[in-house]
């Protein structure tokens, strides 16, 4: 259940939902998702579902990896990234595939001391991370091409917006569980342009730091 010929199959699923980058689509292809999920759900690592990796957090399911990533890459390649909520480390190594440089933020210490030892043994040497509240961003390294957040805030912390560069763009669930949209938040000098994408589920952005 974690062969070549099973991430073909997910692959397949991801093109009829409607991904069609295809840089996205063969870094999904060539991730081994189930090294970031428990060994006892390894079976079901590459259904296109979320599943759970503890502290009441989950990893996305495949469908939304690839659409956020596929939305940082619309306007451009963007040179650094900034995600908040490293969860299983999942998001991070695929947009670690695709972009120069990503910073990650997770809030509980014990699932980002464990995906930070998972990337470094896979060998990517691209992403830094940081311990702490991700609606705070990373000020000491912004500004970010792109932020994704892969928790739902009720509403966009104004620290993040801040971190963008002028035409960045923030990709990241909104709202209050049940009635979440995945949005695209570009900002336009001093005013930013939200684009609705389509409803998802997110766990909710929580606030301070978690040990």
């Amino acid at each position: 259940m974690t062969s070549q010929r099973t991430r073909d199959r997910m692959v397949a699923r991801l093109e009829e939902l409607g991904i069609r980058d295809t840089r996205v689509l063969s870094v999904m292809r060539a991730t081994p998702r189930h090294l970031f999920v428990e060994e006892a759900l390894a079976s079901r690592a590459y259904e296109d579902t979320a599943l759970p990796i503890g502290y009441g957090q989950t990893i996305s399911q495949p469908y939304i990896v690839a659409r956020m990533t596929e939305l940082v890459l619309q306007a451009g390649r963007p040179q650094r990234v900034l995600e908040i909520g490293t969860g299983s480390g999942y998001q991070a190594a695929v947009l670690a595939q695709v972009v120069p440089q990503v910073y990650t933020v997770e809030r509980i210490v014990a699932l980002a001391e464990r995906a930070r030892r998972l990337l470094l043994e896979v060998g990517f040497g691209n992403i830094r991370f940081r311990t702490s509240d991700g609606s705070w961003g990373w000020s000491e390294e912004a500004p970010f091409d792109a932020i994704v957040m892969t928790a739902a805030p009720d509403e966009i912390p104004q620290s993040l917006l801040d971190q963008l560069v002028p035409e960045g763009r923030l990709i990241g669930p909104v709202g209050s569980e049940g009635a979440q949209q995945l949005m695209v938040v570009r900002r336009e000098n001093r005013s930013y342009v939200r684009q609705v994408v389509e409803p998802v589920s997110f766990v909710p952005l929580r606030r301070g730091l978690d040990a």
